[in-house]
């Protein structure tokens, strides 16, 4: 019998960690579709931003109370999958806390820090759940999280509870287990632990056999509830768990609202002055200014996309959110990861990716959502995870001015003028000065 249990274990186990890594070769692919952009400056200040922002979570304490609680779940759902080895590591041998010897009075304490941080996990993901669908905070009813989005929080969140509880539960019926002179459990003795033991009396009306089940049962639905949220993961925002790391060291260090020139933008208006200095016909290649679809933007935007943790900080602080227009920077991140996965999938299918006839913009981001945005980078400076959305932004806004011609007709005239005039008014260069005769001086 237990020759089978390691069998099966050994199995899960197997095909858990392959499915885990093939979905994420599929996603480090889909990044790695984006255009190439050197992130490798500076290394001093990206070790900064990777110790305060992705595990300090610097930005989340703007709001201490909140971010206590959040960071609870994070450190306390890591932390205490560490003792996720010792159940591995009992699982493929057949052995029983297999630390606990070894280890001694040192294990019976990361045991009860384990227990204290698991009572805090569930009681911050019940007022989580709270805030998401009782109180209803404004961000988190909004109609860019309507269907899989809004249930994919929550199904994280129930998760969560559920495998805290049966750890709790675990260890509760292996001490009472042990107390009672259980064969296989009293050969492990490691005395009552802090939380569980209140666990115990509610237990204490259940024969040995009837624990024994408890046990396994509890031990086997945290493993392989462990396992599925391993394989949950990379289909779910809580991506950002793994992807906020490389996320923050990757950020952009240039000061906010400081945009980059496009090199090949810069050379067309080189030409237009200069024309001796355009290539030939025989050299010139074709320009794409700007983007339209995944392709077009960097590898870093496409990390964003995954990296995105759906928490609506940015859109609750974007101006033109707040006063009703169709823009919502989160959505801008949903829609690229949601291109992304169609992408991934058109190339799983067909070995290379087709044309489907779709592209980022237009398909997914409307014209009315980026004319909506007015640059400001609130969405840029709120993000806990050093997401541009704002990035996005403007590379689509730059295709659609310079790939399309579609621009409003204010924005038209001003492009005109500074054309023809090399200002925004209808003036020729010539008469720049002739409002000064009109002036008495």
């Amino acid at each position: 019998m237990q020759i089978a249990q390691q069998i099966l274990f050994v199995l899960l186990s197997a095909v858990s960690v392959w499915l885990f890594s093939k979905k994420v070769k599929e996603i480090s692919r889909n990044i790695r579709l984006g255009r190439d952009e050197d992130l490798s400056d500076n290394k001093p200040q990206r070790w900064k931003n990777l110790l305060l922002l992705a595990f300090g979570q610097q930005k989340m304490f703007r709001n201490p109370l909140v971010a206590l609680l959040h960071f609870v779940v994070y450190a306390g759902f890591i932390i205490i999958n560490i003792e996720v080895l010792e159940i591995v590591l009992d699982g493929i041998t057949g052995k029983h806390r297999l630390f606990a010897a070894p280890l001694g009075g040192f294990y019976t304490f990361l045991i009860n820090a384990f227990e204290v941080l698991a009572l805090l996990v569930l009681l911050a993901c019940v007022i989580f759940l709270i805030r998401r669908n009782v109180i209803k905070l404004k961000r988190f009813i909004s109609k860019d999280l309507d269907g899989w989005p809004r249930s994919d929080a929550n199904y994280i969140l129930v998760t969560e509870i559920v495998l805290m509880s049966l750890f709790l539960l675990l260890n509760a019926s292996d001490t009472l287990l042990q107390t009672r002179g259980v064969e296989h459990y009293a050969a492990h003795p490691t005395g009552n632990f802090v939380i569980s033991q209140y666990l115990q009396p509610v237990l204490s009306g259940i024969s040995n056999n009837g624990l024994e089940i408890m046990e396994r049962t509890a031990w086997w639905l945290h493993i392989a509830g462990i396992f599925a949220f391993l394989n949950y993961l990379p289909y779910s925002k809580h991506l950002h768990i793994i992807l906020a790391f490389p996320n923050a060291y990757f950020a952009r260090l240039q000061p906010m609202g400081k945009m980059e020139n496009m090199e090949s933008i810069q050379k067309e208006v080189l030409y237009a002055m200069q024309p001796e200095l355009a290539p030939t016909a025989e050299s010139a290649t074709v320009q794409k200014f700007g983007a339209k679809d995944i392709m077009d933007l960097s590898w870093k935007n496409l990390m964003d996309a995954y990296s995105c943790t759906e928490c609506g900080r940015c859109s609750a602080a974007c101006p033109a959110n707040i006063t009703g227009k169709l823009l919502s920077p989160r959505k801008i991140m949903m829609d690229t990861r949601d291109r992304m996965e169609e992408v991934g999938k058109n190339i799983n299918t067909n070995g290379e990716f087709k044309d489907d006839g779709k592209s980022l913009l237009h398909n997914y981001i409307t014209v009315e959502e980026l004319r909506a945005c007015t640059t400001c980078n609130a969405c840029v400076q709120e993000c806990p995870v050093s997401i541009s959305p704002l990035d996005i932004i403007i590379q689509l806004r730059r295709h659609l001015v310079m790939e399309e011609s579609n621009s409003p007709q204010e924005w038209t005239t001003m492009f005109s003028n500074v054309e023809n005039n090399f200002a925004p008014w209808k003036f020729s260069p010539n008469e720049r000065d002739k409002w000064v005769e009109d002036v008495n001086l």
